[in-house]
């Protein structure tokens, strides 16, 4: 049985508002949480400002003893952040975000997780790693190139979320099975690496060909629709096709044990009525994460 976990809990503690429902003090957590239920710039379906408290809820129906690792990964000490305040104009709540993340991203013994949210949010989360590690590389999971320039008249639009990035270090995209006229020009060229999922299906022969693009800092920006619908339904823009859960999950595992990953952003977690699974699968690979990395 998950519950209960009030042993887990320190005094004054609830499992409301908590990853995995625990709380370790910020000095002593190994992972640190970050939700971002920031939504301006969707364009298909809304809700993905929902998704953060939705996947902290999910995270409730997720066991603390992970199966394939053999291991209670929350020992590590995991601490869930309050965000920054979200309203105003997009560049200052993106500021706010950004000084947020430098403060974690200086703790050399800790991992964050951003959860978002709109993909936009990699415009804040993003480049305060940048600054702490000149060599960091971007590993890009998702179904959308989110190349453009600009979008809707903003560069700060969800579709628009690796494009600056591309331009001040590597990246190397995964599942991309959705591709704009004015973005096509800009895959593998420069600094892109871009697997299209249909020309990339077997996930064993992908693998060492993503670790030879990817430096040795790695930061993981993973849009949940880069999984297959069947494997994560509930997300704003889902295309058909893309990877299923143990696919993925041997993309991650490796890049993890062969790379260091200093950071990682989930993002375009949208909740379906009548149904958690989605907010359930996204809360059990984080935590499938933190275990890789504490592995």
């Amino acid at each position: 049985m998950r519950f209960p976990l009030s042993a887990l809990q320190p005094a004054g503690e609830t499992r409301a508002g908590h990853f995995m429902g625990v709380a370790a003090p910020l000095k002593k957590a190994r992972f640190v949480v970050l939700p971002l239920a920031y939504e301006r710039t969707t364009s298909h379906k809304k809700g993905t400002c929902r998704g953060p408290a939705a996947l902290l809820e999910g995270s409730l129906g997720v066991e603390l003893f992970d199966e394939e690792l053999g291991r209670q990964t929350y020992s590590g000490g995991i601490h869930t952040l309050r965000p920054p305040r979200l309203a105003g104009p997009a560049h200052r709540v993106f500021a706010r975000i950004a000084a947020t993340v430098a403060r974690i991203a200086a703790m050399p013994d800790k991992t964050l997780f951003c959860l978002g949210g709109e993909h936009s949010l990699s415009h804040a989360t993003i480049p305060p790693f940048l600054r702490r590690y000149p060599d960091l590389g971007v590993l890009h999971f998702d179904a959308h190139a989110d190349m453009r320039p600009e979008y809707e008249g903003s560069p700060l639009n969800h579709a628009c979320a690796m494009y600056p990035i591309s331009r001040q270090c590597p990246i190397v995209q995964v599942g991309i099975r959705s591709v704009a006229e004015e973005e096509a020009h800009l895959l593998n060229r420069g600094r892109v690496s871009t697997f299209l999922w249909h020309e990339h299906r077997d996930m064993r022969r992908l693998i060492p060909q993503v670790l030879r693009r990817l430096p040795p800092t790695v930061y993981l920006s993973i849009d949940l629709d880069g999984f297959d619908p069947a494997a994560m339904p509930g997300v704003g823009t889902p295309q058909p096709g893309g990877y299923l859960w143990h696919e993925a999950l041997a993309l991650f595992k490796a890049v993890i044990a062969s790379k260091k990953v200093v950071g990682a952003e989930i993002m375009e977690l949208c909740p379906l009525q009548d149904t958690v699974s989605s907010e359930v699968a996204a809360a059990k690979l984080i935590y499938r994460l933190m275990g890789y990395l504490q592995a």
